[in-house]
């Protein structure tokens, strides 16, 4: 189930799903505003948004009847969540998921938001977005590369391919196959707090998107390998026909020479193509990928070509 797509001159409403608007600094506030105020999108927010409590976040009644009501406004066309966070999870017990899947909207946004989107995909087929927050755009990061890759997901139709960003340069092929099928995935340790609920999404004929953000310093990438190990001993990872890795920041020493040996060392990747670099997750800029889209990947020695054939 895919959303009506987004028009210019549509309204879209922020809300506080994970951490509080209260945390974003001004000066990154009043430029995302500025930015998609001048891309021609109202933008509203909800009315528990700036609560804020010890742990940066509103309760968990709060977060819900923002997100239900958006959801329910017939004015909304797009839901941007303003931040990420830590507790995205609480919420999911709590979701009227009949109501998402009675009125289907663009929700969009990464990291702790992982939860939500591939929860809400697992539980009534729509379609999600590993994209943009609202405050994503209040910096100036090569800025128009995510625009581009959001619009080209949110308010086109058409096929895209997701091209190398400057920062990138070049995808790389970790191990080299064609395969196609339905995206699930975003922030690895995140998706991985779904796991043995039923919030998790069923991974046949998927293609996992995977990336994470450095919050442990010098063992990242011990961190990462035990998230990784940790998702294909999963039940149903069998069924994964790929997987697509994020670019990491310079602090996560995850070079194209570390991640071959991470993926040597795991059997129930031995025949699973694997590519790297890709722009998406907590480095800007980035793409903005479909949770539930299917995808078109051709990975060898020369090349590595994503095409996002639904979304």
């Amino acid at each position: 189930m895919i959303a009506n797509k987004l028009n210019v001159g549509d309204e879209i409403r922020i809300i506080a799903p994970s951490r509080s608007l209260n945390v974003i600094r001004q000066d990154v506030f009043d430029k995302a505003i500025e930015f998609l105020s001048n891309k021609g999108f109202v933008i509203s927010f909800s009315k528990n948004c700036r609560e804020i409590d010890e742990t940066d976040s509103s309760s968990v009644h709060s977060r819900v009847e923002d997100l239900h009501e958006a959801f329910l406004d017939k004015n909304v066309k797009a839901i941007l969540t303003c931040i990420g966070g830590f507790n995205v999870n609480q919420i999911l017990e709590y979701i009227d998921y009949s109501l998402i899947e009675k009125n289907p909207k663009i929700l969009c946004g990464f990291s702790d938001i992982t939860a939500s989107l591939n929860s809400i995909y697992a539980k009534t087929k729509l379609v999600t977005y590993h994209g943009p927050h609202f405050s994503s755009f209040g910096f100036n990061n090569e800025i128009e590369y995510t625009n581009d890759y959001f619009e080209k997901c949110l308010l086109k139709k058409e096929t895209f391919f997701i091209r190398p960003s400057e920062h990138a340069k070049e995808y790389y092929t970790i191990q080299e196959g064609s395969f196609e099928g339905e995206i699930v995935g975003g922030n690895l340790c995140t998706l991985n707090l779904l796991q043995g609920t039923e919030f998790m999404p069923d991974l046949k004929n998927k293609i996992l998107f995977l990336e994470d953000d450095n919050i442990v310093g010098d063992y990242f990438t011990f961190e990462f390998e035990r998230n990784l190990q940790s998702i294909i001993q999963t039940a149903g990872f069998d069924g994964v026909k790929g997987i697509v890795l994020g670019r990491f920041e310079d602090s996560c020493k995850m070079d194209i020479h570390t991640i071959k040996r991470m993926v040597s060392t795991k059997k129930q990747l031995k025949n699973i193509p694997v590519v790297s670099n890709v722009d998406f997750g907590h480095l800007l800029p980035f793409a903005t990928i479909p949770i539930g889209g299917v995808v078109r990947i051709e990975a060898n020695a020369t090349i590595v070509s994503l095409e996002v054939v639904e979304h």
